[in-house]
């Protein structure tokens, strides 16, 4: 099977899965997210070198309120937004320091475990609980806008693309890409505006701009990473597309931030 082939079906499986979690029931689309969590912890440990017992009885320990209790779990939500803004906050300013500095506390590792995997899933799980019942299109729409960037992010560097956006961190990446995603990611948000009012205009226009600029800074962050490590992809549980959080890196740099502005806008 060519690698064209196997990539293909492995983003449809994928799209298929998430799309078809996401819509079925609230608790479906928990379990897919609970899913992605502990596989992004088991990536993480291999980045990072963090035991990984240790990594997922964190993992399991954060997650229990999630499980027992939702409700306790969303008014436990904006304390670990407290230290997840500040902490990807962080991210970026080390990123653009670039320098390959690997952090070896093991304190600090588990932060990062923290910061970077187990707060976004987490929070991502909340997020179509910003109006209190499920609305799955939320989410949805915010990956529609995502994937959305991602594509034409590509065509227009692959078309246009001339000056390198951080060459350091992803060498295939340009302006003329960035912008080009932006210009398109902005112009599917009007068209998410007329079919999903659960947000208004000005809502949908915000995301677009977050979506495209933070998840662009969310896949500069995991190629640090994983330069980092010295290894091409963090996992190999989805064929041609690497792991779950080469997959969700934008995902999960994104969503804290919409997140805290949903809260702010409702």
């Amino acid at each position: 099977m060519s690698e064209t082939l196997t990539r293909s079906i492995s983003g449809i499986v994928y799209i298929v899965l998430l799309i078809g979690a996401t819509l079925y029931s609230n608790w479906s689309f928990d379990l897919l997210m609970l899913f992605f969590l502990f596989v992004g912890i088991y990536e993480f440990s291999k980045l990072y070198s963090t035991n990984l017992i240790g990594s997922i009885l964190i993992g399991i320990f954060f997650t229990f309120p999630l499980i027992n209790n939702t409700i306790l779990f969303q008014n436990l939500i904006p304390y670990v937004l407290i230290f997840e803004i500040p902490f990807l906050i962080f991210l970026i300013f080390d990123l653009f320091k670039g320098d390959f500095k690997i952090y070896k506390n093991k304190v600090i590792k588990y932060l990062f475990l923290l910061g970077y995997v187990i707060f976004p899933f987490l929070i991502l799980t909340q997020l179509p609980l910003i109006h209190k019942s499920y609305e799955p299109k939320i989410v949805i729409g915010m990956f529609i806008l995502i994937w959305n960037n991602d594509t034409f992010a590509y065509i227009c560097g692959k078309s246009f693309g001339k000056r390198k956006l951080f060459e350091k961190m992803s060498p295939k990446k340009t302006i003329e890409g960035f912008i080009g995603g932006l210009i398109f990611t902005l112009i599917a948000s009007y068209i998410l505006s007329i079919y999903f009012t659960f947000f208004d205009l000005k809502t949908w226009l915000l995301t677009a701009v977050l979506v495209s600029s933070l998840g662009t800074i969310g896949d500069l962050v995991e190629s640090k990473f994983k330069r980092q490590a010295n290894i091409k992809d963090s996992g190999s549980i989805m064929p041609g597309h690497g792991g779950i959080l080469d997959r969700l890196d934008s995902v999960i740099f994104a969503t804290p931030f919409l997140f805290l502005i949903y809260l702010i806008l409702k």
